[in-house]
C-alpha cells in the first residue's frame, strides 16, 4: 500500500481549482475565435482537438483509446479529416494564443503580472517534474511540448500536464473498477460533480438511449437507483475510483511537499474564483439534469 506524507487528498485538492483553470480555454470564445481562423468551424471538433493534437496526426482509434468516454463514432467523424483542414501544430498555436487571450480577460492584467502568478506558475511547474510517462499517452504527449516562457502561460501548460497525468490514471481506475466510457459518464453525474447530461450528450457523441441503457447496467449491478442516484454501493464504487486515482497521481504533489502543495491550492482556488466571477463557465455545465 502506498503511503504520503501529505494530508488525506491534499493532491487532488490542489488538482482540482488547476484542471478547473486549464479547462477555461475550452469554454472561452477565444478558443472558438482561433479555431474557426485556422479553418476549424465544425462545431463537434472543439471539445477534442486542442487536447489531441499534441498526440499528432492520430486517427481516431488512438484517439478513442486516449479519451475513453468519447463515442468513437463521433471521433471518427472528427480525425483524421481535421487534419487537412489544420496541423497538429497549428491547432497548438491556436489553443495557446487562446490560452494567452483568455487568461488576460478572465484574470486581469494586474493578476496576469503578479508575484503570486509567478509563485503559483514555479510551484506547478515544479510539481510536473515528478509525473511520469509510461501508461499515460496524453500527459506524455503534451509533456513533450516547451514550457511557455510567461508565467500565466507556464501556469496553464503545468496545469495542463498535472490534469493529463491525474486523467490518464483515472482510466485506469475506471477500467479497474469495471466502469465503461457511458457508465463512468452516468455515474460521475449522478454524484452531482458531473456534467449534466445535456453536454455529455452533445459533446461526446453518445445518444440519450446510450446514457439510459448504462444507467439500467448500473442498477442491475445494484450502484444506482429507480431514481438514477448513486446506491450506497455506487458511491462507495465511485469514491474507491477517486481514491485509486489519488494514489496513481501522488508522485507529483509528494514531489512538491506539504507547504508547497498547500500554497498552489491557494493559489489555483484564488485565480479560478475570479476566473468564475468573470464568467468562465456556461452556467449549465454541472448538474445531474
Amino acid at each position: 500500500m502506498t503511503t504520503s506524507s501529505l494530508p488525506a487528498r491534499a493532491g487532488r485538492r490542489c488538482h482540482n481549482p488547476l484542471n478547473s483553470l486549464h479547462s477555461t480555454v475550452y469554454f472561452s470564445p477565444e478558443y472558438a475565435k482561433e479555431l474557426t481562423a485556422i479553418g476549424i468551424v465544425d462545431d463537434e471538433a472543439p471539445f477534442m482537438v486542442g487536447r489531441l493534437a499534441a498526440l499528432g496526426p492520430v486517427g481516431p482509434g488512438v484517439v478513442a483509446a486516449a479519451f475513453y468516454n468519447y463515442n468513437y463514432d463521433l471521433i471518427a467523424k472528427v480525425v483524421p479529416a481535421i487534419w487537412e483542414i489544420a496541423s497538429p501544430e497549428a491547432v497548438l498555436g491556436a489553443r495557446m494564443r487562446a490560452a494567452d487571450a483568455a487568461l488576460r480577460r478572465l484574470l486581469r492584467d494586474d493578476v496576469i503580472a503578479s508575484a503570486e502568478m509567478v509563485e503559483a506558475a514555479a510551484l506547478a511547474r515544479t510539481a510536473t517534474e515528478a509525473c511520469t510517462r509510461h501508461a499515460r499517452p496524453l500527459y506524455a504527449a503534451h509533456a513533450d511540448l516547451p514550457f511557455p516562457e510567461e508565467p500565466h502561460l507556464a501556469l496553464w501548460h503545468a496545469a495542463t500536464l498535472l490534469r493529463e497525468h491525474r486523467g490518464d490514471g483515472h482510466l485506469t481506475a475506471l477500467l479497474n473498477a469495471g466502469l465503461d466510457p457511458v457508465e463512468a459518464l452516468v455515474s460521475h453525474t449522478a454524484t452531482g460533480r458531473g456534467m449534466n447530461p445535456r453536454w455529455v450528450l452533445r459533446t461526446r457523441g453518445w445518444r440519450r438511449t446510450d446514457w439510459e441503457a448504462a444507467a439500467e447496467r448500473l442498477r442491475a449491478r445494484g450502484l444506482l437507483d429507480a431514481e438514477g442516484e448513486l446506491t450506497e454501493a455506487g458511491t462507495r464504487l465511485r469514491a474507491d475510483v477517486e481514491d485509486v486515482t489519488d494514489r496513481l497521481d501522488l508522485a507529483p504533489y509528494e514531489h512538491l511537499g506539504a507547504a508547497g502543495v498547500e500554497r498552489l491550492t491557494e493559489l489555483g482556488r484564488g485565480f479560478l474564483m475570479t476566473a468564475a466571477a468573470a464568467g468562465a463557465f456556461p452556467e449549465t455545465l454541472i448538474g445531474k439534469g
